[in-house]
């Protein structure tokens, strides 16, 4: 079996275009950690303003 790069250094620095490949990848990673926990952060919030609103009303009408 053949090695495309000979060491670790020569496959970090990719030929001089490592750090535009490696860049690359860490923002991907950043997006799709972002899309995944937005969601699950939105929801949470979501659920959290629901249950004060609820309360809220509860409060409400215990008053009238």
């Amino acid at each position: 079996m053949k090695f495309q790069f000979e060491s670790l250094d020569a496959f970090l620095t990719m030929g001089g275009h490592g750090p535009f490949v490696w860049a690359s990848y860490v923002l991907v990673y950043i997006i799709i950690i972002y899309l995944t926990l937005s969601p699950l952060l939105a929801k949470k919030a979501f659920l959290k303003q629901q249950k004060k609103l609820l309360q809220l009303q509860k409060a409400l009408q215990s008053n009238s």
